[in-house]
């Protein structure tokens, strides 16, 4: 068990993680930390936030041309959807099956990842409207 104390910046960040149900960057949880700890700063988040996942608490979700996101760890198997304008990162709930069948032959899958591109809710709504007014 690590010995490193708790911190009120640690207990901050792990609650943020605790509240929001999506991977979030280091510089999302700090804006959401600071609330609690205003005078966070993202060289502690940053540090916090890799002990996390050195403890298993959170684990890396690694999104192709752009930053780490985190998540809570022990999730059951997911996949995410990024939206390109917000740039915000989301699970989703449901994976469409065995990929082996795409692999070439005498290759062995043994791990899969599938992000989907788009606009989220919020930012396809703010779309639609300001195409209407338009």
């Amino acid at each position: 068990m690590d010995k490193r104390r708790r911190t009120c910046q640690l207990d901050a960040i792990r609650g943020v993680f605790d509240r929001v149900d999506r991977p979030i960057s280091p510089s999302e949880c700090l804006s959401l930390a600071r609330k609690e700890v205003s005078r966070l700063g993202i060289a502690t988040v940053y540090r916090n936030v890799r002990r996390l996942v050195e403890e298993g608490w959170l684990r890396v979700v690694e999104l192709p041309g752009g930053p780490d996101r985190y998540e809570r760890a022990g999730k059951r198997h997911h996949h995410h959807f990024h939206c390109r304008v917000c740039d915000a990162v989301f699970d989703l709930e449901s994976c469409p099956g065995d990929f082996r069948n795409l692999s070439p032959r005498g290759f062995r899958v043994e791990a899969h990842e599938l992000i989907l591109y788009g606009r989220c809710a919020r930012c396809s709504s703010t779309a639609d409207h300001h195409a209407v007014r338009a």
